[in-house]
């Protein structure tokens, strides 16, 4: 991975993090490693706790940045959060996965955010 796309990326995650804190939720985690994948960003508001995965691009010209979040990458995370709810139980709470899709182009900013775009 390049450095550019590599500041890209953590661009947008920071991004999506202060979106979901505006949005009223507590910031957990931040690219959570498990044994068997990564999750961007693990947040909670309310009773809800959501898995979220960030996808930033310069443009959509190729389509939009959630597109990128396909069935195999939904399985690593629903693994990835099942191994985080093993190791750290969140008693009472909704399990819900989330896709932030970020285009950046220049100082223009656009956030889709998809509460639950995909099932466990």
């Amino acid at each position: 991975m390049t450095h550019d796309r590599l500041s890209l990326g953590r661009q947008g995650e920071d991004a999506a993090a202060l979106y979901l804190q505006r949005m009223g939720m507590k910031i957990l985690e931040r690219n959570l490693r498990t044994p068997v994948g990564e999750i961007d960003l693990v947040a909670r508001h309310r009773r809800i706790l959501a898995f979220v995965e960030v996808k930033t691009r310069r443009s959509s010209s190729c389509g939009s940045p959630a597109e990128a979040v396909g069935p195999r990458k939904q399985r690593q995370i629903v693994q990835a959060a099942k191994w985080y709810l093993n190791d750290t139980p969140r008693h009472n709470l909704q399990p819900r996965f989330d896709v932030i899709a970020i285009v950046m182009s220049g100082d223009d900013l656009q956030i889709e955010h998809i509460p639950g775009a995909f099932e466990a």
